[in-house]
């Protein structure tokens, strides 16, 4: 038995949802002629109360694409430090729309309407570029699967309609914040212009993710997602997957928060261990005690058939998903627990 913590991408489809990919009625989504595909983006417009949704291969090309819609060559959007926009989607922001990051030093992922702010370059020098959009995560994965207080974000709102800026939400893994927080997706689309949301995560399809939006901004989405390459043919059988997981796998995210709590407490109590991150959602992020080989740790956990993620810097990440079982999850507990007494095999 594999134990896989890498993330929760590594699922695979549950029997009922194969059932969904298989029974799908299809057709061509570049002509908009996918039913499968237009009930997707129609429920998700419908679940945030907002005009448009458009399906994309990829959460990164969503957040591209809102990026492209959002600005023009030579202007910069805000974001934290640690924002997937930045770190983890190739340099796309600048070699897509030729826009730079102005990067805040937030708290786990997130920042705060004061520090977007401050970090606003004033629209009448023209020596720096013209800020334009301003981009949130939430839930953050750098940040541990933090969730923003959602009075935070409608300050952030507020100092985005004084400065003229879009305001787009990396949502990837907004259904873990929306359960987590019991949150009305409807209070989502109302306070943002452009919301990507991920279905190849938490909720377990194979691929997809959609960019929702207000129809003045989305009008121009189906040119830059062709202009990116993201026109599908009969990619309804995906978007039938998203439906199902939206309809059945959405409350069982709790399982996955209370796994990921017992296996942040079970890491505190480890002598191994520096420090582990506070734990809101499913992703664990701890770091190991300076004498402890990270290598040695990791390779250990192979060996017994774990896997996790290094994110660098010493930062360990473990994420719990749709296929992370009750019985693995005790077998990893106890791995956890009985590696103090191997503490020796695992120091520099």
């Amino acid at each position: 038995m594999t134990i896989d913590l890498r993330s929760d991408t590594v699922t695979r489809p549950t029997p009922k949802m194969m059932q969904a990919i298989i029974n799908a009625e299809v057709g061509d989504d570049v002509y908009k002629e996918d039913p499968s595909v237009n009930k997707l983006e129609r429920k998700l417009a419908e679940m945030f109360g907002m005009d448009s949704a458009l399906f994309f291969p990829s959460g990164s090309m969503a957040n591209q694409a809102a990026i492209k819609l959002h600005t023009q060559p030579g202007e910069q959007l805000i974001a934290d430090k640690w924002a997937h926009v930045y770190n983890f989607e190739g340099g796309g922001a600048s070699f897509n729309s030729g826009v730079s990051c102005k990067l805040i030093d937030g708290d786990r992922g997130m920042i705060t309407a004061a520090q977007v702010e401050e970090n606003i370059n004033p629209p009448d020098f023209y020596h720096s570029p013209l800020t334009s959009l301003v981009c949130l995560e939430n839930t953050t994965n750098k940040g541990g699967g933090a969730c923003y207080n959602f009075s935070e974000m409608e300050a952030i709102r507020l100092v985005c309609d004084n400065h003229n800026l879009g305001f787009h939400l990396d949502g990837a893994r907004i259904w873990n914040a929306m359960v987590a927080k019991n949150q009305d997706p409807k209070d989502f689309g109302k306070l943002f212009d452009t919301i990507s949301v991920c279905l190849s995560k938490g909720l377990g399809t194979p691929m997809g993710s959609v960019l929702i939006g207000k129809k003045d901004i989305m009008i121009k989405a189906m040119r830059v997602r062709k202009v990116l390459g993201g026109g599908m043919r009969q990619i309804g059988f995906m978007a039938a997957a998203g439906i199902y997981a939206l309809d059945n796998h959405m409350e069982r995210l709790e399982e996955d928060h209370k796994r990921a709590a017992e296996i942040a407490e079970t890491l505190s109590n480890q002598s191994y261990i520096k420090k582990v991150e506070p734990t809101e959602t499913n992703i664990v992020i701890f770091y190991l005690k300076d004498d402890i080989s990270e290598e040695n740790f990791l390779t250990s956990l192979l060996q017994k058939n774990i896997k996790i993620s290094t994110m660098g810097q010493g930062k360990l990440r473990i994420v719990t998903h749709l296929d992370y079982t009750d019985e693995m999850h005790q077998k990893f507990l106890n791995t956890l627990n009985g590696n103090s007494t191997d503490i020796k095999n695992f120091k520099s």
